[in-house]
């Protein structure tokens, strides 16, 4: 008798942190999160060198949108394909291989001064290229093409990543490679979230007392999409043009309605989903930073607005899905516990310190807070979480 998905997933009898791989990912994730800004701050004091062929900033920012945000999408997406295909999870050797392609990209970059350049690109390249493909099989295989859209945005990361190495190769350096990882980031946060958080939300209001609920996915979020699209590509091409920032200001206003129909502040009292609705907030917050810095520079840098983006709502959101799929999918309850809370706590107030430093607002005292911050978020993150990703349970 032929077993079902669920049983030959529990058949799996090889180490559990390769059971699924969300656990792998997410672990790692977490870990070089707080690392890579740990390592940073030194490394900007002059402190401490790595052998890498990137400046301090180019090396902090590739490894945050190129290494951390890579491992996360891969923990999500080789969770939820089978989900949305039925068919099983990569799971041992297979995942096993994937995961050493993403450690051999994060050693390569940061050592590219000894091994090249060009050798470290190839070798870091190879790690989407390949979760790409293995999410394409799966979801093709599975007949489920209407989920291949979530591919676009890992696509979206590939160009940008080899963008930002022909930058580092070519010693230029115009921010292309960034924004469009950036980018692509923000629109996979916009496309998923914009289904999860009503979804979760509404899972979780119908328990408690009768009121307002979320609004679900509709035309009016794929306009929405639009224009943020539109925005996003007028910021990559153009950052400093008039039309971006009213694009960018466009797209701010109606992702706040977006966030204002899903009934956030009727989920104060569970972390768990409150945390989502906040990680989302910082998504129209960036649109609006960008279009202030395009216009008043003297006011917010760019550099210190776009961190709207990557320290709250990338940062945030990456967090919240993490803490999340991994309580869901190893059979555990549905409820952040004080310890979890505390680690949203910090990485939110990452993001609020970082967008304070950007109003040159104590500049220095806000920028260490919210490198602190990160720190004790993520590695927070890892400490709570180890356990639960490396012992089998369920998934």
């Amino acid at each position: 008798m032929t077993m079902t998905t669920a049983e030959q997933v529990r058949s799996y009898s090889g180490p559990a942190i390769l059971s699924f791989g969300f656990r792998p990912f997410f672990l790692s994730a977490g870990i070089w999160a707080a690392l890579t800004v740990a390592i940073w701050m030194p490394m900007l004091a002059g402190q401490v060198a790595l052998p890498t062929a990137f400046g301090p900033i180019e090396w902090h920012t590739h490894e945050l949108i190129y290494g951390f945000v890579p491992a996360a999408v891969a923990g999500f997406l080789l969770t939820a394909v089978p989900n949305w295909t039925g068919r099983l999870p990569v799971t041992g050797t297979p995942l096993l291989a994937l995961f050493l392609i993403w450690i051999s990209g994060r050693v390569a970059i940061s050592i590219s001064d000894w091994i090249g350049a060009p050798l470290a690109a190839a070798i870091d390249l190879s790690f989407l290229v390949a979760v790409g493909a293995v999410a394409a099989r799966e979801i093709i295989a599975g007949r489920n093409i209407r989920n291949l859209k979530v591919l676009a945005a890992v696509a979206l990361l590939i160009v940008g990543n080899v963008v930002f190495h022909a930058e580092v190769l070519w010693g230029i350096w115009y921010g292309y490679g960034a924004r469009i990882g950036i980018s692509a980031a923000i629109l996979l946060i916009m496309l998923i979230g914009g289904r999860i958080i009503p979804s979760f939300t509404r899972n979780w209001l119908v328990r408690q007392e009768p009121g307002r609920l979320p609004v679900p996915f509709s035309k009016f979020d794929v306009a929405i999409m639009l224009i943020s699209g539109c925005a996003l590509v007028s910021w990559i091409v153009v950052p400093e043009s008039d039309l971006t920032a009213l694009l960018t200001i466009a797209a701010g206003i109606a992702n706040a309605v977006r966030l204002a129909r899903w009934a956030g502040e009727r989920t104060v009292s569970e972390p768990l989903v409150l945390v989502l609705h906040v990680a989302y907030a910082f998504v129209p917050v960036g649109f609006l930073l960008v279009a202030i810095a395009i216009w008043r520079p003297d006011v917010v840098t760019m550099s210190g607005a776009l961190h709207g983006w990557t320290v709250g709502a990338i940062g945030l959101m990456i967090l919240a899905v993490m803490t999340r799929a991994s309580l869901g999918h190893t059979g555990r309850p549905l409820t952040a516990t004080l310890p979890i809370t505390m680690t949203y706590a910090a990485v939110a107030m990452a993001g609020i310190a970082r967008i304070i430093a950007a109003f040159d607002i104590a500049r220095e005292p806000m920028l260490h807070l919210s490198a602190t911050a990160w720190v004790l978020g993520f590695a927070g993150f890892a400490i709570i979480y180890a356990p639960i990703l490396m012992k089998p349970r369920l998934a």
